[in-house]
């Protein structure tokens, strides 16, 4: 019942924001054209996320006990905007930072408070046991651009790297594994609700949704 309520109470949000967006205005450009569902395991929309979801949140006291928990995630920070970034096809599949030097001059500056999404390429398999991003340049997007967090379509692995696994934690950011349909969301645009269940879970399963332009 409480994560059910919890969604219902980000999809009166969502609601609020497309509403606003929607106001008669020729000038307007920050319009949201549909809704993308980035959770794995749904079965039906508007439903809990199923048992066997892989979509999954690491609050940062799964990773240093003491910080927040799931539950306990300030809510300004579980709506931001989304970007996206390509793994490279050649090993190691790790974001860089001279891949977020290379995005930035095509997209501009990942934006304050953002979740950083990593997907793979069609076809590319993940590196067994690897985080999909390089200490040096997670630490960049956490110190420079002040981001909230990370979404991985695959497993996080942060067991494999307990000095980033820290800093993470000491940030205030969480990390969003498992999300599905990443293949079809822009590289910059988009708006990220991530809706865990209200109460102290250190990871649990939980609903992710994408406001696309």
């Amino acid at each position: 019942m409480r994560i059910r309520s919890f969604i219902i109470a980000y999809a009166l949000v969502l609601a609020i924001v497309l509403f606003a967006d929607r106001r008669p205005n020729p000038a307007q450009q920050d319009r949201y054209s549909h809704i993308v569902d980035l959770t794995d395991g749904q079965s039906a929309p508007g439903q809990n996320p199923a048992p066997d979801s892989r979509t999954r949140i690491i609050a940062p006291d799964s990773l240093i006990p003491g910080t927040w928990t799931a539950g306990q995630i300030p809510p300004e920070r579980l709506i931001a905007p989304l970007v996206v970034m390509d793994l490279n096809v050649a090993p190691p599949a790790q974001i860089s930072l001279d891949d977020i030097a290379a995005w930035e001059t095509q997209h501009g500056a990942v934006p304050q408070g953002a979740v950083v999404a990593i997907r793979h390429r069609a076809g590319q398999q993940q590196s067994p046991g690897e985080i999909p991003i390089t200490d040096g340049a997670a630490q960049f997007l956490m110190d420079a651009r002040y981001i909230t967090g990370f979404a991985f379509d695959e497993s996080a692995h942060l067991q494999s790297d307990r000095v980033l696994a820290r800093q993470i934690a000491l940030h205030g950011n969480y990390v969003v594994e498992g999300a599905s349909h990443l293949a079809g969301i822009p590289a910059t645009g988009s708006l990220i609700v991530v809706a865990p269940a209200k109460g102290k879970l250190r990871a649990a399963s939980v609903r992710v949704l994408a406001m696309v332009r």
